[in-house]
């Protein structure tokens, strides 16, 4: 029983310790907060910000439990809300045969609680897509949103979703 003591009181101390460090490394350590008040409410309210200033955009899909084809909505670290987009210069040719609501159409918004899981779904996507040029994509992050752009825009066209994203929050 007195080794339990010392043993319990240790651990005590030691997971407040880790408890207080923690608060006060979240907010600072990027120093970005990931604040609600910071972020967008969703992905449908993301891409009404992106689609003032991107023009050919137009909103394709909302993406639900049910309808998610990639099982990630709402599971953990994975993204909270998103929506697909059309972007009117890819040719229709370029994407005969995709599904609706593919990003080669134009591209996605996802919505993560934090920075650090839309980063990490970014880092995933590059990973993959990375040796098959065929899905390839652009992807930029602006805090817990990750905007997904098709690969058949050219750089440039594909730069002003990435300044649209840079204003979000």
């Amino acid at each position: 029983m007195r080794k339990a003591l010392p043993v319990t009181t240790a651990a005590l101390l030691l997971a407040g310790a880790v408890a207080c460090s923690s608060n006060t490394s979240d907010s600072t350590a990027s120093g970005k907060s990931d604040s609600p008040a910071k972020r967008p409410a969703n992905a449908s309210s993301a891409f009404s910000h992106i689609a003032a200033e991107v023009s050919s955009a137009k909103l394709s899909g909302t993406v639900t439990a049910a309808n998610d084809p990639n099982h990630l909505l709402g599971r953990p670290n994975q993204y909270t809300s998103k929506v697909t987009f059309t972007d009117a210069r890819i040719k229709a040719a370029d994407v005969s045969g995709t599904e609706k609501g593919a990003v080669e159409r134009g591209g996605a918004i996802e919505v993560f609680a934090d920075s650090s899981a839309a980063q990490a779904r970014a880092k995933y996507i590059q990973a993959v897509t990375k040796s098959m040029s065929a899905l390839a994509e652009y992807d930029y992050v602006h805090g817990a949103v990750l905007v997904r752009v098709s690969h058949f825009l050219t750089p440039d066209q594909a730069a002003a979703y990435k300044s649209a994203a840079n204003g979000i929050g």
